[in-house]
């Protein structure tokens, strides 16, 4: 393919269709382009930066390489997508990443035929590229199954579970580990590229087969001394050795900025018939741009910033972030507590467990990308005597579901669950959404549920968790800053079950949990305006409820409303039950329960997700006016 020398190779790249018309030696220059294309667009948009530049190259080789989409691409959880989407047809709209109605800032069906599977959680690729392998097998289809899984994400045991069961793929499977921490191998150079194209080579792989055959023909302790030698030998070689046992014919490590070496790997593994294959790639995380190399998380995820300088458009000042009080509360309160251990799943500074381990690290542990293990080694702890904090995202506590069951309710071990990013995210959307932890714990015998409405009431929470050793307990709060009010100088113990009267009135009741308290006070405010006298009631627990303050307020008040930033199954649905279990309904009470939708809400800004949700003050408001059957003005009106 030729262009003028003065035009932009990646003007000419709508698709990976074009991209295989271009020469190899353009290559080079097609991937300088495209880094610096995202980083203009990153720096317009905000989102995951890092690791979206510590494979362009790789992005370009597999393009290049591989017949996508019949060959199916999965990005492991997709921060480092990005490079994808611009060479997948959506670089007019790359800069509407992680806006409302623009791309979402992971892989996703629905946007493109390149985005075979979702990916937002990790450790997934391996599983969803085997069934993609075997259903082209099983329909004699050729298409292959190609998971690029970052070394971090090889934390997680579905990883491994997914590559013991992945040798009936045969060649249809190609895993690609995408090593960019230095975790698993040396510095790579010139021998190990030479090494890495040799046994990826169908010389090699054909004089394997070959010699695999005629070991068959001999004694078993002669098959088993020449199997060892060819495994040690490959194994002190390349590092190999376990993917090798796990039943993947290991490739590498090589350089994943280098196309000269990519290319002609990634052409022998595409043409063997050697597999399934895993090829070890080195790379750097921020590769290419300065301020991400040399910063300590290489720009993982970044708000708006100066593409110049690299630095961030970050707002200053205001109420402190949810997850650095809890961190902050929980290290103070582990001076004088040498029972407390705080537990995270890969992410320290996503949770306020970085402010913990910088005064405790040897009661500070991460675990890497593995839930299950964390929820039951917390629970071991605790059984020890500890009193540990598993602080999880409600998204990815989710993945621990079984043991939460298992290993701590039905035990009834105090295990603390920091639950952050409760409620709707903005622009992480859906897959990380922490819509269903109120639902999924609040059902299970022996645990406690708490929401903070507030920064203080976090610290009162934290508190009264590490207080409690009666079983499990959980408390949740949202993603980033507080609402501004004052944070106590001395924690509080919350008395389990009891919810505080805020604003008391005669007609209207109010009942919140967590930060949509906020909203139900503005939204007394305007009915009041209107004629209503209007109880407020912070519950703070979701379990056990207190059964005392609603069932008075049933009595007493004409509307009932529920508030609560969970999915259909929470606080509302407990308090429904509670009422009918005792013929609170009986009398002619109105009851309302306001939740989230029962749908995936997309990305957006929390405020405007909050509105399509209809949870903010004036959705509260017009519940409460069709429950009485009243317009605007107070005045009583039929409405269907």
């Amino acid at each position: 393919m030729s262009v003028k020398p003065d035009t932009p190779l990646l003007d000419t790249v709508d698709t990976p269709l074009d991209l295989r018309k271009l020469k190899p030696e353009q290559l080079r220059q097609l991937s300088d382009e495209l880094r610096a294309e995202m980083i203009s667009a990153v720096g317009s948009t905000g989102g995951h930066l890092g690791s979206g530049l510590g494979v362009v190259e790789l992005t370009v080789a597999i393009h290049y390489v591989f017949n996508t989409p019949d060959d199916r691409l999965i990005w492991d959880v997709g921060h480092q997508a990005y490079p994808h989407k611009i060479l997948t047809g959506r670089r007019d709209r790359i800069r509407t990443l992680r806006q409302g109605g623009g791309l979402s800032g992971f892989t996703k069906r629905s946007e493109s035929e390149y985005d075979p599977f979702g990916a937002a959680h990790s450790s997934t690729s391996i599983s969803a590229g085997l069934g993609f392998a075997i259903a082209n097998k099983l329909n004699d289809k050729p298409g292959k199954g190609i998971a690029v899984i970052g070394d971090g994400a090889m934390s997680a045991g579905m990883a491994y579970e997914a590559m013991n069961n992945a040798e009936q793929a045969g060649n249809r499977l190609v895993v690609i580990l995408n090593d960019n921490d230095m975790s698993i191998a040396p510095p790579v150079g010139g021998l190990s590229a030479y090494l890495a194209r040799m046994v990826s080579s169908s010389e090699y792989m054909g004089l394997r087969s070959l010699a695999s055959k005629a070991m068959s023909k001999l004694s078993r302790r002669a098959h088993k001394a020449v199997g060892k030698a060819e495994e040690y030998t490959r194994g002190m070689v390349t590092g190999g050795t376990l993917f090798e046992e796990l039943g993947f014919y290991y490739v590498g490590p090589i350089d994943g900025h280098n196309l000269d070496h990519l290319i002609p790997v990634l052409e022998n593994v595409r043409d063997a018939d050697e597999g399934p294959v895993l090829i070890h790639v080195v790379t750097t995380k921020g590769k290419g741009y300065e301020p991400a190399e040399s910063s300590a998380d290489k720009y993982h995820g970044v708000a708006k910033f100066d593409v110049i300088t690299g630095k961030q458009k970050k707002s200053s000042g205001g109420p402190p972030n949810y997850q650095n009080v809890f961190g902050e509360t929980l290290a103070k309160l582990a001076e004088t507590d040498k029972r407390i251990c705080a537990i995270t799943a890969a992410m320290p500074s996503g949770t306020g467990v970085d402010k913990f381990a910088q005064a405790h690290p040897e009661r500070s542990f991460d675990v890497g990308i593995a839930e299950q293990h964390g929820v039951t080694f917390a629970a071991g702890l605790a059984a020890q005597g500890m009193r540990p904090f598993a602080a999880i995202y409600s998204t990815f506590l989710q993945r621990a579901y079984d043991q939460i069951v298992h290993d701590v309710a039905i035990q009834n071990l105090p295990v603390r669950f920091a639950i952050d990013r409760a409620g709707l995210v903005g622009a992480d959307g859906a897959t990380h959404a922490g819509s269903f932890d109120v639902t999924y714990l609040a059902t299970l015998p022996n645990f406690v549920v708490m929401a903070a409405a507030d920064e203080a009431e976090l610290v009162h929470m934290t508190y009264t968790a590490a207080e409690y050793d009666d079983g499990p307990i959980a408390l949740r709060y949202p993603r980033g800053a507080g609402v501004g009010v004052d944070l106590p100088e001395t924690p509080q113990k919350l008395e389990i079950g009891k919810g505080r009267i805020v604003r008391e009135g005669t007609k209207v009741a109010l009942l919140s949990l967590g930060t949509r308290l906020a909203e139900s006070l503005k939204a007394a405010d305007d009915l009041e305006a209107k004629g209503l006298s209007t109880t407020v009631a912070d519950l703070r627990f979701a379990k056990p409820l207190d059964t005392d303050m609603i069932e008075r307020l049933m009595r007493t008040h004409e509307v009932v409303v529920t508030v609560e930033e969970a999915a259909i199954g929470g606080l509302g649905a407990h308090v429904l039950t509670f009422a009918s279990d005792n013929g609170l309904t009986d009398s002619g009470l109105k009851i309302r329960t306001l939740r989230l939708p029962d749908l995936f809400q997309d990305h957006d800004a929390p405020d405007k997700q909050y509105d399509e949700a209809g949870l903010n003050a004036p959705h509260i408001v017009d519940a409460v006016l069709k429950a009485l059957r009243h317009n605007s003005a107070g005045v009583e009106e039929a409405r269907a």
